[in-house]
């Protein structure tokens, strides 16, 4: 890593509680917040994470839905084991995973994932709206009645679109950018409550723009 990424590291302060809490990453801050805000989980909830790995989300989840919950991480890289956490090695997008997790409704979704960052902010953009569709695509298969969806994603001119396929859904999205994201940072996070089954629309086509 260059020096220079590591001495911001070390500065921050997220990070720095991470360490010291024991976390995997200062992402858990995030979803911490996410949850104090907007109330996403309750003891007894399942929960779906999407793009898991190092874990991070998957502890606070598993901490705050209690041993009467479950969490079901998802992820193509390792992860280690996490108690009350249930792995499944995959990619999100694909059958496998998808089949999988029939059957097995969840109570809230999360999607933390990232693409690979290209450098091209239009493209790295466009990438993690596609990697929030991927995530809502399978969430609209499991995620129970009431329930709740969170994705990350990087502003910009395609958010608008998302949200308009999300809001049908939902009784309410809303869009946020925790206070743990990096000021530099363009991601923000959608929220979905109240989850509407069967009002599900798709991407638009061109000729609806």
């Amino acid at each position: 890593m260059p020096r220079r990424f590591l001495a911001e590291r070390r500065r921050d302060p997220y990070y720095r509680a991470a360490r010291s809490d024991g976390l995997r990453s200062r992402a858990a801050f995030k979803l911490a917040y996410l949850d104090d805000r907007f109330r996403l989980f309750r003891p007894g909830a399942r929960v779906l994470d999407l793009g898991a790995a190092p874990g991070g989300w998957s502890i606070v989840a598993s901490e705050r839905v209690g041993r009467s919950g479950a969490v079901v991480a998802v992820d193509p890289r390792a992860i280690e084991p996490i108690e009350g956490v249930s792995v499944i090695r995959g990619r999100v997008g694909t059958a496998e995973v998808a089949e999988r997790l029939a059957g097995r409704p969840f109570d809230v979704v999360l999607s933390d994932m990232s693409p690979r960052i290209s450098g091209a902010y239009a493209t790295d953009h466009a990438r993690s709206v596609g990697s929030a569709r991927d995530a809502w695509r399978l969430a609209r298969q499991v995620l129970a009645p009431h329930g709740a969806f969170v994705a990350k994603v990087f502003d910009g001119d395609l958010v608008p679109d998302l949200v308009a396929e999300l809001r049908p859904s939902f009784a309410e999205v809303r869009r946020t950018k925790p206070p743990a994201s990096r000021e530099a940072s363009s991601e923000l996070y959608l929220i979905g409550r109240g989850f509407r089954p069967g009002r599900e629309r798709g991407p638009p086509s061109p000729s609806d723009k």
